[in-house]
């Protein structure tokens, strides 16, 4: 394999994200982003602290007495928000908002490049260049869903100021147009705390796709505002299954990233949990229970992953299992079969109901693009279909990304992550790019001479312009004269195929 010459970008700090586009020396201007919990019935909302439990955030504020939970069950909160007549949590399908979002580049396409792509077997040539794209890639069913809310939010509400909690979906693009059309993104002062002080009652709040916490809801009820919910359904579903696993005494073992926020909303749900952010975690776990150990050491290695008052000798007789949407699904059946053996272990088969739950809460979408990818560099061993590289687009917060992105990095094929067409230099044969595990580097001469076999895919928050832009500039930077692909107009007469819907 060819070794590149490779600088890692100076003041870059690893697993956040940002803009190729607005970045000079490899430094960005755009504000990074970082993991944060909000706290009910509070304007200040903070971050994650090196040494709190994910539950001791939730319930932190710096301004006003610490709020309680609500007394209802999750579910039972969630419902009590459509009796008050300003919940929306269904998007209408209007016309109107889904030929905007074309317009905008943030849908699906359904006469550029990636749609003539589809429609000639996912390949195209340019020169002497052949691109793959792999046959499961980008916007999954509930982040389309999520925008299209959005979109849908916007023209309903045109008088009225808009919210958002937090980003809508982990790309970079989207949340830019967001932010064109006016729709505020709360976003966290220099301390590290988020302020909803500017929210009033006559507004409108957006919830992102990966949800919000029940303070936070309970927060949006108490201001009377009206709320969008674009959670998407897979992850309401987790909310569920954690609630009924509460109900019945249960702690939710939670396979996910303690600070991602779609985990930080599942755990609010639950009443007692844990994190695991892998098989090799969850051994950990079961050793514990099977054989015991010391307790200090269990405490301190989930210090951030844990809830309230945790004890894993009392809280790890009955547990549940619950998933972050974006993680590996083999390696969530993988624990949730380790665990349903070890309770045997434990108790005996006749009592394996009474000390384990499990609920069907995988969303296949991300195994689906991890799926097409291993088809992808499956044919290494033959000539005609080996690739050179692979490009994976996908925003650099994007936790589903960053799996497509270790794939290739495993079977040591050359791949190059990119949030948007901006992190490639046509010009200076240059490319900044994201490695799996959070090192930002740029590559000169990325792109070898002569006939190259590229692999695309894009995460399941990318919409198909990002990879169209991404592509266009690969083009460019083979031939300084290329002038863009010109759209199909015959292909937008039939109606766009989605990757899935559940």
């Amino acid at each position: 394999m060819q070794v590149l010459p490779q600088t890692r970008v100076q003041g870059v700090p690893s697993g956040r994200n940002l803009s190729c586009s607005k970045a000079v020396g490899g430094t960005p201007l755009r504000a990074l982003t970082r993991d944060v919990v909000r706290p009910a019935r509070s304007v200040n909302v903070h971050v994650v602290a090196d040494g709190e439990s994910a539950d001791d955030v939730l319930l932190r504020s710096s301004s006003v007495a610490v709020a309680e939970k609500p007394k209802v069950s999750g579910r039972a909160f969630r419902r009590s928000l459509k009796d008050t007549g300003r919940y929306v949590a269904k998007p209408i399908n209007d016309k109107d908002s889904l030929d905007l979002m074309e317009e905008h580049g943030v849908g699906y396409s359904s006469v550029g490049l990636v749609a003539q792509m589809r429609a000639n077997n996912n390949e195209w040539r340019f020169k002497d260049i052949r691109v793959k794209l792999a046959s499961a890639y980008g916007y999954c069913w509930g982040v389309e869903r999520a925008v299209q809310m959005a979109y849908e939010a916007k023209k309903k509400y045109p008088d009225r100021q808009i919210h958002l909690t937090n980003e809508i979906i982990h790309n970079p693009t989207v949340n830019e147009r967001m932010t064109e059309m006016d729709i505020n993104i709360i976003e966290q002062k220099e301390n590290g705390s988020k302020d909803f002080s500017k929210v009033s009652r006559q507004d409108v709040v957006i919830l992102p796709a990966f949800g919000a916490s029940v303070q936070e809801l309970s927060l949006l009820k108490d201001l009377e505002v009206q709320i969008v919910d674009t959670t998407c359904p897979w992850v309401s579903k987790v909310w569920t299954a954690v609630d009924n696993q509460a109900r019945k005494a249960h702690t939710s073992v939670i396979h996910g990233k303690y600070s991602h926020e779609e985990t930080i909303a599942t755990a609010s749900f639950a009443e007692t949990y844990l994190i695991v952010r892998d098989i090799e975690e969850a051994n950990y776990v079961c050793n514990y229970i099977l054989n015991g150990g010391n307790k200090e050491e269990f405490l301190t290695k989930f210090k951030n992953a844990i809830s309230k008052g945790f004890d894993p000798d009392r809280d790890l007789a009955r547990v549940g299992l619950a998933n972050q949407t974006t993680m590996l699904r083999d390696e969530t059946m993988a624990i949730g079969k380790l665990l349903e053996k070890t309770m045997i272990q434990k108790h005996g088969p006749a009592a394996i109901k009474e000390h384990f739950m499990v609920m069907d809460t995988i969303c296949d979408a991300t195994q689906e693009r991890q799926d097409a990818v291993y088809q992808l560099v499956g044919q290494q061993d033959n000539p005609a279909e080996k690739l050179d590289l692979i490009l994976v687009v996908g925003g650099f917060n994007s936790s589903n990304t960053s799996h497509l992105q270790e794939i290739p990095e495993l079977k040591n094929i050359p791949s190059f992550w990119v949030n948007e067409a901006a992190c490639i230099d046509p010009v200076n044969k240059k490319i900044t790019h994201r490695t799996a595990h959070g090192t930002m580097l740029d590559t000169q001469n990325w792109l070898p001479d002569g006939p190259v076999t590229i692999g695309v895919t894009s995460g399941a928050s990318t919409p198909d312009r990002a990879v169209e832009e991404v592509l266009e500039a690969v083009f460019k930077t083979r031939d300084a004269s290329f002038g863009g692909i010109a759209p199909n107009y015959d292909l937008g007469t039939a109606p766009v195929v989605r990757h899935e819907e559940h």
